[in-house]
C-alpha cells in the first residue's frame, strides 16, 4: 500500500497547533480546513492535464489545465466534514459523498448509519477525508463502501495515524495510498491515537 507523508514545514507547524489542548475550537477548525487545502495539492498531484488555448492581455497561449476530471470528497461523519470547506475552496466542482460511521466504544469496531453517494460514484476519483486513522476500521469500511459502489480510483486524507490504521488498510486496501501528516506511536487502551491530538470530531465542533 503506497503511505505518503507530508512532511512541509507548513503542514507540521500547523499540526503542532492542532495538538495542543490550549488550541480553541475556532482556531482548531480554521487550521483543519488549512491543513486539508495544503494536503490537496499533494493528493491531487496526479490529476491529468490537457492543453488549451486561451487569449492573454498581450497574445494567444497554449497552457494547461485540468482534463476534466470528475472527483469526489467522501468525509465520514462526523469529523471528515472539517475537511471539505478546504479542499472546496481548491475543486469547487467536486461532488461531496457522505458516509456516517462511528466507532463502538466497547468493541472499536465501525456502525454505519448513513450513506449517501453521487450515482455516478464509480465515474469519480474518491478522496475519503477523515482527520484521524487509528484503528482503521472505519477509514477501511468507508473504502469498502466505494468499492461496493463501483469506485476504482480511491485515496485517504487524513492528518494523523497510527501504526495499526496504516497496518489495516494495508491489509484491507493495499491499492488505497493513504495520504497522512504524520504517524504517531501508538493506540491507547481506548483507542485514541498516542499522543495524537484527542477527539478531532469533538475538538472541531466544540462538543467536549
Amino acid at each position: 500500500m503506497p503511505l505518503t507523508l507530508i512532511t512541509h514545514p507548513l503542514i507540521q507547524h500547523k499540526l503542532t497547533i492542532l495538538r495542543d489542548i490550549d488550541t480553541g475550537v475556532k482556531i482548531f477548525r480554521e487550521v483543519v480546513g488549512e491543513m486539508s487545502m495544503l494536503m490537496c495539492y499533494e493528493a491531487m498531484r496526479d490529476l491529468p492535464l490537457e492543453e488549451v488555448k486561451v487569449m492573454t492581455p498581450v497574445a494567444e497561449a497554449t497552457v494547461m489545465a485540468l482534463a476534466g476530471k470528475k472527483l469526489a470528497l467522501v468525509p465520514i461523519l462526523r469529523a471528515g466534514l472539517g475537511m471539505v470547506d478546504g479542499i472546496l475552496s481548491l475543486i469547487p466542482s467536486a461532488k461531496v459523498a457522505h458516509i456516517g460511521l462511528y466507532r463502538d466504544p466497547d468493541t472499536l469496531q465501525p456502525v454505519e448509519y448513513y450513506c449517501k453517494m453521487p450515482p455516478d460514484i464509480a465515474e469519480r476519483d474518491c478522496f475519503i477525508l477523515d482527520p484521524m486513522l487509528a484503528t482503521g476500521g472505519t477509514a477501511a469500511a468507508a473504502a469498502q463502501f466505494l468499492k461496493d459502489a463501483g469506485a476504482r480510483s480511491i485515496k485517504l486524507l487524513t492528518l494523523l495515524s497510527a501504526p495499526p490504521g496504516v497496518e489495516k488498510m494495508e491489509e484491507m486496501h493495499p491499492d488505497v495510498e493513504v495520504i497522512t501528516c504524520a504517524v504517531d506511536g501508538h493506540l491507547n487502551n481506548h483507542g485514541y491515537i498516542v499522543p495524537g491530538l484527542g477527539d478531532a470530531g469533538d475538538r472541531i465542533f466544540g462538543t467536549k
